[in-house]
């Protein structure tokens, strides 16, 4: 026996308030649980542009019941909640098959890749406006090739998979097309649609990273150049309140885990990511009660101040945004940490397009890659900028401008 498939998610509107703001939507799951659908779950929340304002959470291990509030980020996103519902039910593991074993997902595990092809006059924002209709198609950008020649016309490369499966259909590659036309105009010189062949995998990795570069990128606290920095220090000075503490002695069977720290997009999902990639099951500031995928609490001392300082460091630096010389050029790089499955961080492209966009900065050339370090995986993102902008790149205090502008925003602040 097991629930009706429509059952298992349930999304209602939230009730119209007088001051123009609406409630916020009310999303239930319930279903067999399984290590890691609390990770998988946020991801999708936020690949949707969707921002949780409180959630609950109860398991007993096999089955959990989850609601969760959310809200739009952007009054003008265009939300099509019934797809977020299918994507929601594509990952909840089957109910009409016992839940005594983890079950796969109704998706298959490799999704086709396409290759989006363009050729266009640049412009500022393109890019941006690009990856926008993108985003509202449910394509998810895996890859990027973005490169500028000197005329002003602009090649672009964007290896996507489509969360709807349905990019193998004329209609569906007649509408994302129809939309891309639309966003580019009269600048289009040519726009193709095709599976991607081996020059899929020639852009998996990226550009080698000097070792200067790479160490400031990817260390574990901020640099004193961040630190000090007068347009930091108020955000500083909040993300250095966050604690993280355990407690076993309110629970027989769970850990008690308590997060206190400055909020931030995806907050949730940075914490349910990590306990995902330490194996550990979440089952209820934000306290969670947790156990070890063997059932047991966790009472290794080594063991609670890893997760611990694990945790500290993704509320503290869930991504890294630096600004570095790349020979003549000024780059900005981005990077977040790669899930054990091998998800990326959902809308960081997006994002940091947005960013660069409303600074009036053009994009010279762009690519998106990944890079491992000794204890883990990371997407990282390369920016040549366009030295034809209102900031002075070689200035330091431009380049913090730059970098506070594009961390807000993908922290959501």
């Amino acid at each position: 026996m097991g629930l009706p498939s429509d059952d298992i998610v349930v999304i209602e509107k939230g009730n119209e308030k007088g001051n123009g703001k609406d409630e916020p939507f009310v999303i239930t799951i319930n279903c067999p649980d399984k290590m890691g659908l609390g990770c998988d779950i946020c991801r999708i929340i936020l690949e949707f542009g969707l921002y949780i304002t409180k959630g609950d959470v109860s398991t007993d291990g096999r089955w959990c019941y989850i609601i969760l509030w959310v809200v739009p980020r952007s009054s003008s996103l265009i939300l099509r909640w019934s797809n977020i519902k299918d994507r929601l039910q594509s990952i909840c593991p089957s109910c009409l098959v016992s839940f005594y074993f983890d079950q796969p997902s109704t998706r298959s595990m490799s999704s086709v890749v396409y290759l989006l092809k363009f050729f266009c006059l640049d412009r500022k924002g393109l890019l941006h406006d690009v990856t926008h209709v993108l985003c509202e198609l449910e394509l998810k950008i895996q890859r990027v090739k973005v490169m500028t020649i000197p005329d002003g016309r602009v090649l672009d490369l964007f290896f996507i998979m489509d969360s709807m499966e349905i990019l193998h259909t004329k209609t569906r590659q007649d509408e994302t097309l129809e939309q891309l036309h639309a966003v580019l105009g009269e600048s289009c010189i040519s726009c193709e649609l095709q599976l991607a062949g081996p020059e899929y995998e020639c852009h998996q990795g990226i550009s080698s990273l000097s070792p200067v570069v790479a160490e400031e990128l990817f260390r574990c606290e901020f640099s004193d150049k961040e630190i000090c920095s007068q347009a930091l220090s108020p955000d500083m000075a909040i993300l250095k309140k966050a604690s993280v503490t355990i407690d076993n002695s309110l629970s027989p069977v769970h850990t008690l885990l308590q997060i206190h720290c400055a909020d931030h997009k995806g907050l949730l999902y940075d914490i349910m990511r990590t306990l995902k990639d330490c194996n550990i099951q979440g089952h209820r500031d934000l306290d969670l009660f947790i156990r070890q995928n063997d059932g047991k609490k966790i009472v290794d001392p080594e063991k609670q101040n890893a997760l611990c300082s694990r945790l500290k460091e993704e509320m503290l630096h869930p991504l890294r945004v630096i600004i570095a010389n790349r020979g003549p050029e000024t780059e900005l790089l981005v990077a977040n940490p790669v899930e054990l499955s091998g998800e990326g961080r959902p809308r960081v492209f997006y994002d940091v397009t947005l960013a660069l966009k409303l600074l009036g900065i053009c994009i010279f050339t762009a690519e998106i890659g990944r890079h491992s370090t000794s204890d883990r995986e990371w997407e990282v993102y390369r920016f040549l900028l366009d030295e034809n902008c209102k900031f002075q790149l070689s200035n330091m205090i431009a380049r913090s401008q730059i970098v506070d502008r594009v961390r807000r925003t993908l922290m959501g602040w």
